[in-house]
């Protein structure tokens, strides 16, 4: 059976079929802690879905990856979050594969839609985090890998927001993907536009 932490005022309950890492109470006081400092909190419920790709932003700034990780943390939650490469440096290394960090090499990242989408569809219970804007600067096009990953492993997309003013993480609806991927990112955008990230939202 697995272990179901109650919400509280800084993240909502996380649902049964969430795929969870092994309970570690420092862990989950640790994400808590973070984000009642920050003045950080959840809001919306999150799908019981064992499979999904959650996708973050406005992305602009490093903390956004402070908050999320603390959110993780707080939650329990076992999702795998795709990082560029550079994070790996040193002795970050570890502590980057251990918060489920995938390191992906942005000059050489064919391959990695397949071997996401594979490792997915081969598992009971497998969440990926994404940042679709695949950088800290404001982009006129998202990065479409996240589309491609839902699509090929038949899994819904999860949109999270961060709004800086409110120091709120949103939560959104599952969104399931058709044949027309410019339509539907074109979508999820516009969907995004309220939200503000720390330097800039979504145009």
């Amino acid at each position: 059976m697995h272990d179901a932490p109650r919400g509280d005022r800084f993240v909502p309950p996380l649902p049964p079929n969430a795929p969870r890492m092994k309970h570690n109470r420092f862990a989950r006081w640790l994400g808590r802690t973070v984000l009642r400092l920050g003045g950080w909190r959840v809001v919306g419920e999150f799908p019981d879905l064992p499979k999904l790709v959650l996708i973050g932003a406005p992305h602009s700034s490093n903390w956004d990856g402070v908050w999320g990780i603390a959110v993780k943390l707080a939650l329990g939650l076992d999702i795998r979050i795709l990082g560029k490469h550079q994070l790996f440096w040193g002795p970050l290394g570890p502590l980057m594969r251990r918060l489920g960090v995938i390191a992906v090499n942005r000059a050489a990242a064919r391959g990695v839609v397949e071997q996401v989408a594979m490792r997915m569809r081969g598992s009971e219970r497998f969440w990926v985090g994404i940042a679709p804007e695949g950088t800290r600067k404001p982009v006129e096009q998202w990065k479409t890998g996240f589309w491609k990953i839902a699509r090929a492993a038949d899994v819904p997309v999860l949109p999270v927001y961060f709004h800086y003013p409110d120091r709120v993480i949103g939560v959104g609806r599952p969104f399931v993907t058709s044949a027309d991927m410019e339509a539907d990112i074109a979508e999820l955008r516009a969907w995004y536009r309220p939200w503000q990230g720390r330097h800039h939202g979504t145009p």
